[in-house]
């Protein structure tokens, strides 16, 4: 099915959109830390972990430094979730599309 030359060339733009926010994403970078900087994780914005530093000062106890290490990638992943919106709704919002669409 051809589609008219107008809807090509938008399903072309926003691909080459769609594309170049996957890089940007890919690029993002995050820093959480828990218990005062006791438990630091650093995450990437497809969410993985690139990076985990524990203060050996909080290594005897073992529930203590399971939840901080829970907390800080918790709050890592929220920082990329709102990195990665805040990206897309800035792409987005140059498509013109009407608020609330994606």
């Amino acid at each position: 099915m051809k589609l008219p030359g107008n809807m090509q060339n938008m399903m072309k733009q926003a691909q080459q959109m769609q594309q170049k926010l996957q890089e940007e994403i890919a690029l993002i970078r995050v820093e959480a830390s828990a218990g005062g900087g006791m438990v630091t994780v650093k995450m990437d914005g497809q969410k993985n972990v690139l990076a985990v530093k524990i203060d050996p000062e909080v290594a005897g106890d073992v529930e203590m430094l399971q939840d901080m290490v829970m907390a800080a990638f918790n709050e890592a992943h929220k920082k990329v979730e709102a990195e990665s919106q805040q990206k897309m709704g800035g792409m987005l919002g140059g498509m013109g599309l009407p608020p609330g669409m994606f």
